[in-house]
């Protein structure tokens, strides 16, 4: 077993934490209902709607102005309660993607959340990782932090042990015991010693004690003095925009028939009422709240297929996607590696049975070898188990027996070869006791490698593991008598039948040096193995999905092309004419020019031994042509590619820190198909956000078509300003809400994404609206004028057009449900909350022709059943109308 430094035991890790409490900061502290109830009065439309209030007072209309209030106050307590649902709904997502530190525990390497990691432990940092707590270092190799977060320096900072470890236990003691915060004086320990909590790791290894954790961290004393306040999504932005424009164009329009009125001699005080009515026709008043709940049911629609947004933009964008560059390993595979198919450097090949992390199974020569497995030479035997050696040594994984059966922590590579150790007969704990380890060099992807310096056998063994090409480059072939050109023709076998292809490379030393990258030439090729990492089951259909939807798929991979272009071919991904593109190939398109680098990029949808950085130049090219790019990453290096593209997803399972919180979207089962789903959920929320636009900018349209026919046409107010709030509030009030509950329509994935560019009124929304308001005005008018010209009171003509107006509206959201399917290739029952919200509107209304008081309010009076009846019939041309339009449109 690898040995650790001094470490806690569970139990006294349990002890600190009750002792100490969770390492976690405290929150931003919430606004109070108080506060959060006086914010719901702020925006154009309330100032719009508190002015008709003001304005109804001065006219003794003070029933108006009271129930103008009323509406007010109603809207209010709905937004604090949706604020309120959504800081709940907040919290709970942030609770489902938690961090992770790894700490050395009863002398074992575990991997335990961040909230319960307490001074004293043993912290190891690999790349990626978000430092978990302030900590003193006490090993160190290549390791280098990003601090910028803590001191605005974009620079990484290099890590060195400044003090012996004799220090370090001092301050550690000195420390760890109060959980408080180190003093900066440099007599204490060095800047160059320490990590912080919150700051990230860019590259290198690295060990230390925890000497404060939560608020008692340099992160927790600032942010004492911060207070966050979240960033609106753009679509809210949008919104916001939106309504001002609304809000300007009624003031304007209220100016011009004032003025108009006024020329023409009416009373002042009808014009001040005409004015009121039409400021309350065309605010959409419930369409802050029902966003509200649209995006909010989104994104927990989302966290339900696994997606988890850390922004609301995402919600939006993700729906908006054309492009999605994958990753290969985790995402489009299981991550689950096994080594198939080991070849030695004289071109020998065995065959290894056994599946994932099954330690059971046998290593046997492959038919090609024409070798019988009991007539194997010593040499070979030995080759096989040297290989072996170096893939477990050059190794930082390890394996640990559940109830549930073996489970490997770390990559997935370094686990194989632990897998591969006990098919052969070797304990890799013993071996790693054995033949201990006396220097490393990490695995970091641009290198493509990693290598360790150990005792092995009464000599410093120098082990390295990585891609065959870059290794290849490392070894002298002609003092050892192997056949490169043979070997590179292994490889592209391998490849070609879909294996991950790794070389093992060893080289004997007489020292060991400061820099063991000195030491990477002249080394002795073993050979190589085989291993496989198997497509999710639903991957193909997912694919197949997306080229539905007219996105396209790209996977962009460090592997060797043609194990990349098997598995993409599998996928759906490539064409059979399909070629991949190398990082070479990229990197010589990039210096011909922008032409050159553009045709490059979109000859392929298969992109292998790409670099980080690569990666970024690709991401940047497409989004520059046009496409809305979303990629996967889950490393330290993908973070600017992650950054940069318009979505950014991050692995929640394999995912680094630095991975997660540079993405928008973290799927936390790590599967491409959840991708897919992600989308689906996206384009739902885009076209129910539309869907609640459409029902309250068309029938707001059609009460202002109302007002403005009456003066056009010299009659009283077909409805009074208390009528039309009535109308908003109670019809379009439950109705719009129950809209964002909108299932989807079952072609979401059947048409091209919407342009990024495309505002929310495009032509089909303008036209629908246009068509349909101008039916329900022109429509309810007519009645009105026709119950006037016909002698009936005013009243009863208000009483009967008012009731029109909310059966127009009851029929009009069914209209609303679908921008082109027909409402009778809907399923009538797929939103109850909207079947509710109709039979509930319809139902109020009618009680409240009953009702004492309220009927007084209202001017209403019951109708008959024939009335009631003859006045859907009417409503029921609008369905008409709609699905005609709908037919003509598609």
């Amino acid at each position: 077993m690898k040995s650790y430094s001094k470490n806690l035991t569970k139990q006294q890790a349990k002890k600190a934490l009750v002792k100490f409490g969770r390492n976690i900061l405290p929150e931003v502290k919430a606004k109070s209902l108080l506060e959060v109830f006086l914010y719901q009065f702020r925006g154009p439309f309330i100032y719009v709607l508190f002015g008709a209030s003001i304005l109804s007072l001065f006219l003794g209309q003070y029933i108006n102005a009271i129930f103008i209030l009323a509406v007010l106050l109603i809207n209010a307590v709905i937004g604090t309660i949706q604020e309120y649902s959504a800081e709940k709904a907040a919290k709970a997502l942030k609770k489902m993607v938690p961090s992770f530190a790894n700490v050395i525990r009863d002398n074992k390497l575990v991997k335990v959340e961040s909230e319960i990691i307490v001074p004293g432990d043993l912290l190891q940092l690999v790349p990626g990782d978000k430092v978990a707590a302030d900590m003193v270092l006490q090993q160190t190799s290549s390791l280098k932090v990003d601090e910028s977060m803590l001191t605005g320096e974009s620079m990484p900072v290099d890590k060195i042990i400044v003090k012996a470890s004799e220090a370090v236990s001092d301050v550690v003691e000195m420390f760890a015991g109060t959980n408080k915060l180190v003093d900066e004086n440099q007599e204490l320990i060095d800047k160059q010693q320490m990590c912080y909590a919150g700051t990230a790791v860019l590259n290198g290894r690295g060990s230390g004690y925890v000497i404060a954790t939560g608020i008692n961290t340099q992160l927790g004393k600032i942010s004492e003095d911060i207070e966050s306040e979240q960033t609106k999504p753009p679509l809210l932005l949008r919104i916001e925009v939106f309504t001002k424009r609304i809000t300007y164009a009624i003031l304007l329009l209220i100016a011009l028939i004032f003025i108009i009125t006024l020329v023409r001699g009416d009373e002042i005080g009808q014009v001040f009422l005409l004015a009121v009515a039409l400021a309350v026709s065309a605010i959409p008043e419930g369409l802050p709240a029902a966003i509200t709940v649209a995006l909010a049911i989104g994104m927990r629609r989302m966290a339900k297929v696994k997606v988890i947004i850390r922004n609301l933009l995402a919600v939006e964008a993700l729906g908006s996607c054309t492009y999605i560059a994958s990753d290969k390993t985790g995402t489009l595979t299981v991550n689950e590696m096994t080594i198939q198919n080991i070849t030695l450097a004289d071109g020998k090949s065995f065959d290894v049975s056994g599946e994932g992390l099954d330690l059971h199974g046998e290593i046997l020569p492959s038919s090609s070898s024409n070798l019988n497995k009991n007539t194997i030479e010593q040499t070979t035997k030995q080759a096989l188990k040297l290989l072996t050696y170096a893939g477990l040594l050059a190794n930082e994984s390890y394996l640990e027996e559940t109830r549930e059966g073996w489970q490997g922590q770390g990559d997935m590579v370094d686990v194989a070869f632990l897998v591969l150790a006990s098919k052969l007969g070797i304990n890799y704990q013993e071996a790693r006791s054995r033949y201990r380890e006396v220097g490393q060099i990490p695995y970091e992807s641009e290198n493509a490698y990693c290598a360790s310096v150990n005792e092995f056998e009464g000599k410093h063994m120098l082990f390295v593991k990585g891609s065959v090409e870059t290794l290849l480059t490392m070894c002298d072939f002609k003092v050892h008598n192997q056949d490169k050109l043979k070997l590179t023709k292994y490889v592209d076998q391998l490849a070609s039948d879909g294996f991950r292809v790794l070389g093992i490379a060893y080289k004997e030393l007489k020292l060991v040096p400061g820099q063991l990258e000195d030491e990477l030439i002249h080394l002795s090729f073993i050979g190589m193995v085989g291993m496989i990492d198997p497509l999710r089951h639903d991957v193909i259909e997912a694919v197949s999905a997306c080229k539905a939807a007219k996105i396209k798929v790209a996977m962009i991979t460090g592997d060797h092309p043609k194990t990349a272009m098997a598995l993409a071919q599998q996928a759906g991904i490539a064409t059979p004419n399909m070629k991949a593109v190398t990082g070479i190939q990229i990197a010589e398109a990039f210096e011909q020019g922008v032409t050159a680098f553009k045709y490059c990029v979109h000859s392929t949808q298969v992109f292998a031994r790409i670099s980080p950085h690569q990666k970024r130049q690709i991401i940047e090219q497409i989004m520059d042509d046009g496409d809305f790019v979303a990629v996967t990453g889950d490393g330290v290096n993908d973070a600017p590619a992650l950054n940069h593209a318009h979505v950014g997803i991050a692995m929640g399972l394999r995912g680094t820190d630095v991975a997660r919180e540079s993405a928008d979207i973290i799927l936390t089962d790590d599967h491409f198909a959840s991708i897919v789903d992600g989308i689906t959920q996206g384009r739902i929320v885009y076209n129910n956000i539309r869907k609640v636009i459409f029902l309250l900018i068309s029938t707001g349209a059609a009460e202002i078509l109302l007002v403005i026919f009456s003066l056009l046409f010299g009659t009283p107010l077909p409805l009074f300003p208390l009528q039309l709030l009535w109308l908003n509030l109670v019809t379009n009030g439950i109705q719009d809400v129950a809209l964002a509950f909108e299932p989807a329509e079952g072609n979401e994935l059947t048409k091209a994404a919407r342009p990024p560019c495309e505002p929310i009124f495009n032509r089909l929304m303008l036209e629908r609206i246009i068509v349909n308001a101008i039916v329900m005005g022109c429509l309810a008018f007519a009645l009105f004028k026709w119950q006037i010209d016909s002698g009936v009171a005013e009243q009863e003509a208000r009483n009967i057009t008012l009731l029109l107006m909310v059966l127009f509206e009851n029929v009009h959201v069914l209209n609303s449900r679908s921008e082109t399917l027909s409402i009778f290739k809907q399923y009538f029952f797929g939103n109850k909350f909207l079947l509710f919200g109709m039979l509930a509107a319809q139902g109020i209304h009618i009680a409240a022709m009953y009702t004492p008081g309220i009927r007084e309010l209202l001017q209403l009076s019951p109708v008959t059943l024939e009335q009631w009846s003859t006045l859907l019939v009417i409503a029921l041309i609008l369905i008409v109308v709609d699905e005609s339009h709908k037919y003509l449109s598609n």
